[in-house]
């Protein structure tokens, strides 16, 4: 205590109408009669008080702390006159501060630091009329004349964070991941209508124009542009709501807020900041308990590269809602969501709402008419189990009866889940893969659930077993079929999501894409299994059609093989050759990257780091917790793991050999995909992005291949080949080091390809 004193200088204590008394000698004093480790309570001084205590006069914890001179609250006058390249300079800054709220910090560091938004906010407003910075009607018809336009943009985007923050909290999103949403007891002008604000706006523009002898041209332009912005932005907001209506058209708000944005960044030089227009003080007037912060601000350049992208996104975002299918729209919202960057928590919200708002996906379609479009496509084209008209059978013995009824009840219980994959991918991408995670245990039950269905809808249905020449396949099980096949591509995507995040080290990358290419092999397998099946009801309709054409009393009371039949079985069975040659790609670039990694492990150019505290199978079995209690695909065991990732019954000449025939099926794969048309990948309304996507796994498979061979060449080259191995320290004799891309800068996310390049 006696050091602190000599350290520390007296506070100032002095404050007209209190009386201070130092107890500071008083304290130091007393705590001597205590003993070590001793404790007084007083049953009135309570923990909230002592930690509060601990705060005050801390200005990094106490709001209330003033510096020597300095005002409690801030004395900036909002009736102040105003140059027009202030109020420019103004604007300019709430844009900016604008943006980092979208960015997620809260409001109080952001928008609510400006002197000229809490006076508008405090007292309450209640009409367009309260909206002001001076309420009184003597000092309003006094005000500097240009205000009004700081008045009318301020309004504005308030109104519109007002709808932003209502959208954000309607829909699925984490707080402390990547949205503030508390409005600290301000409503953001909550009841007032949005058409008293946009005439607010539109008589600014006009009042503008009349004044426009007392404003420099190039200002009164800039001003003019930056009220048309926040009408736009308005009715952008407003117009997605109408997802019936033409999605081109939805996209002109987003299109003109893209057009104004490029000519009010080559008007920002012409505005001159005000700084003294926002203070952090004004974080003392909020409801918070929260300390007081900086206030956040990013550059003029930063954020007019976050509203482009913002805008951009707005005009991408409407193409959703121009329905194809149902592997189209998850193709688009995974696509979408995969950018870099991604899209900001706002675009994220909007595409939830645009999808699902009251529970009617894209406006339109009813959550039925999604998942019986899918199961058509996947494993029933033209199946009874979801013919319409089986829903009007009411005779409780009838077979269609019986059928509609068990089908109502997989709806039920599959559709929740079937929802859930396009809301979390509408998350960031750290939150994808935790709720991913998540998913596949509730897929996993789901799966056990509906074969209890499949069966009892397969004596309904009076099905045969399907026998081939490798043996009896058995029943086609298609409702459980269909939930095994969504587990998989899940399972698929949290280890390709590991990758993307960076969750695996170099020494552990050979061990989880071996475990992909077992996860894809399965899909493959199963999209085998389904095919058969499809096939097999495919050929039944086609022979049924031909033995129909031949007997006109049957043909009419048989169902008519159709054209629109044959184009929902065509539809189905590309669908399984995508998704088919697909699992294909990623099995055989999976396993060639294994056989790579695992050959640069026993080169020693790839070391794994030193674990004092861990073991390969504690490793193992945090790597894999996600997919524990996945009843299938069966997790292998951790001997089995290791003994097929290192492959040791297998030469290194042989392992390379294998990476090299893998890696090139897999590029041969690729280029076959990236030819697909639209309809051909599923891919409508986004096939831009699908096939980007696919060229860059293309060039990761490039470049794997010139790793392999380099790889190749320098081992023959040491000496090395078929049943001889190399006696290497730390791959001296290859006279090769290993590059590993950082995240982000290699050619695929999912798909971490070494460089090797010549030591130096």
């Amino acid at each position: 205590m006696q050091q602190l004193d000599s350290l520390s200088p007296s506070p100032n204590i002095s404050h007209p109408g209190v009386m201070a008394t130092d107890i500071t000698k008083k304290f130091a004093s007393a705590i001597k009669t205590l003993s070590p480790g001793e404790l007084i309570k007083d049953e009135h001084f309570t923990l909230f008080e002592s930690v509060a205590a601990l705060e005050i006069m801390d200005p990094k914890m106490d709001s209330g702390a003033l510096a020597e001179g300095e005002s409690l609250d801030e004395e900036y006058d909002v009736s102040r006159d105003l140059l027009p390249e202030e109020i420019l300079g103004i604007i300019d800054q709430l844009l900016c501060l604008e943006m980092a709220w979208h960015l997620g910090y809260p409001l109080s560091q952001t928008l609510f630091t400006s002197i000229y938004i809490e006076s508008i906010l405090k007292p309450r407003p209640t009409n367009i009329d309260d909206a002001d910075f001076i309420r009184d009607a003597q000092s309003r018809e006094r005000q500097p004349k240009l205000l009004f336009i700081l008045r009318a943009y301020c309004v504005g985007l308030l109104k519109a964070c007002c709808f932003v923050n209502e959208l954000v909290k309607d829909e699925l999103y984490y707080e402390e991941e990547d949205f503030v949403t508390n409005t600290y007891d301000r409503d953001l002008l909550y009841d007032i209508p949005v058409a008293s604000i946009n005439n607010l706006l539109q008589k600014a523009r006009s009042d503008l124009r009349t004044v426009s002898n007392d404003v420099p041209k190039e200002i009164s332009a800039a001003l003019d542009l930056r009220l048309e912005l926040r009408i736009a932005f308005l009715r952008a907001i407003d117009l997605s709501g109408l997802r019936k209506a033409n999605p081109d058209s939805l996209k002109m708000p987003w299109v003109q807020m893209s057009g104004l944005l490029d000519h009010i960044k080559s008007q920002h030089s012409l505005g001159k900041p005000v700084s003294e227009a926002f203070s952090t003080k004004l974080q003392r007037r909020l409801a918070s308990t929260m300390p007081p912060r900086p206030m956040v601000q990013p550059s003029f350049e930063e954020c007019y590269g976050h509203f482009k992208r913002l805008f951009q996104d707005g005009i991408d975002i409407m193409d959703v809602l121009k329905y194809a299918e149902p592997q189209s729209l998850l193709n688009f919202v995974s696509l979408f969501q995969a950018r870099k960057p991604q899209p900001l928590v706002y675009i994220r919200t909007l595409l939830q709402s645009l999808l699902f708002k009251e529970m009617v996906v894209l406006g339109n379609y009813s959550i039925r008419q999604i998942i019986d479009h899918d199961l058509s496509i996947v494993v029933l084209p033209c199946g009874s189990q979801i013919d319409p008209s089986y829903d009007h059978v009411e005779l409780p013995t009838d077979p269609r009866h019986q059928i509609a009824a068990q089908m109502e009840i997989f709806r039920q219980r599959v559709a929740e889940c079937y929802l859930d994959i396009f809301r979390i991918f509408c998350q960031n991408r750290c939150r994808v893969r935790r709720t991913l995670c998540h998913s596949i245990q509730e897929w996993d039950m789901l799966q056990a659930d509906v074969e209890e269905i499949d069966q009892l809808l397969q004596v309904a249905l009076d099905e045969k077993p399907l026998t081939i020449d490798r043996g009896d396949m058995g029943f086609s099980l298609p409702l459980s079929s269909w939930a095994y096949l969504y587990k998989l591509r899940q399972m698929e995507w949290i280890v390709q999501l590991g990758f993307e995040l960076e969750v695996y080290q170099t020494a552990e990358l050979a061990g989880m894409y071996w475990y992909l290419n077992y996860l894809a092999k399965t899909r493959a397998q199963h999209g085998d299994r389904i095919k058969a099946f499809t096939m097999r009801s495919f050929n039944e309709a086609r022979d049924s059609h031909a033995s129909t054409s031949s007997k006109s009393e049957n043909h009419r009371q048989l169902p008519q093989y159709t054209a629109a039949k044959e184009r929902e079985y065509m539809t189905s069975l590309a669908y399984l050759r995508v998704t088919m040659l697909d699992a294909a790609c990623t099995w055989e670039f999976a396993d060639g990257l294994c056989c790579l990694y695992t050959a640069l492990q026993r080169l020693n150019l790839v070391l794994p780091p030193k674990r004092p505290y861990s073991t390969d199978t504690l490793r193992y079995d945090l790597r894999m917790k996600p997919f524990r209690t996945i009843a299938l695909p069966p997790l292998p065991t951790f001997d089995e793991f290791t003994r097929a990732t290192l492959q040791p019954e297998t030469s290194t000449h042989d392992l390379l050999k294998y990476a090299e025939s893998a890696v090139g099926g897999a590029r041969k794969g690729y280029e076959a995909l990236s030819k697909m048309t639209e309809a051909q990948a599923f891919s409508a309304n986004t096939h831009d992005r699908w096939v980007a996507n696919i060229k860059n796994c293309l060039k990761a498979a490039i470049a794997a291949g010139v790793a392999v061979s380099t790889l190749q060449r320098a081992f023959e080259k040491a000496g090395g080949k078929a049943g001889k191995e190399l006696d290497l320290e730390k791959g001296e004799g290859l006279g090769l080091k290993v590059e590993m891309p950082e995240s982000g800068k290699g050619y695929h996310d999912w798909w971490i390809v070494p460089k090797l390049v010549p030591k130096t």
